[in-house]
């Protein structure tokens, strides 16, 4: 039996716990997988033509929008391949949360941009517990210096 690497792909693509996010160079979300299903609460018909602003916390949108557009328009990023960026997101129902992704630009045959890719994790209990002990250090810190 051979390796089908175009069913490997599509089937990692879909049903990998990770959210994996596609938005096109108007930050119009056009793919969306399991993974973002299950991390931000928006099922594919939710998510499917919708901007990028369901999940960015409105205080937020500005600054990742003046990022967004200067990568779209320069190809560039200040985020170099690989780079893991950790950001707070924001769920259907109203909820913050924290998210590690990395992102991976697409470019048109010609050189454009076309959109830029995003594979998330939701890190919140990780960022809650390293938040809660960092208070306890501080704290004893604190109470060493008394």
């Amino acid at each position: 039996m051979s390796f089908d690497v175009e069913r490997f792909a599509r089937v990692l693509l879909h049903t990998m716990p990770d959210a994996v996010i596609y938005a096109d160079a108007k930050g119009i979300i056009q793919f969306w997988n399991a993974g973002a299903e299950r991390i931000f609460g928006f099922g594919p018909s939710e998510a499917l033509g919708q901007s990028l602003d369901i999940i960015i916390p409105e205080n937020l949108q500005k600054r990742h929008w003046e990022g967004y557009d200067k990568t779209m328009s320069t190809g560039e990023s200040r985020y170099e391949a690989g780079a893991l960026l950790a950001v707070p997101a924001i769920r259907k129902d109203g909820t913050r949360i924290s998210v590690e992704f990395t992102i991976l630009p697409f470019r048109e045959e010609s050189g454009e941009m076309a959109g830029i890719a995003a594979v998330m994790r939701d890190v919140t209990k990780q960022f809650e517990e390293m938040r809660s002990l960092r208070k306890k250090v501080a704290q004893s810190l604190a109470a060493e210096t008394r």
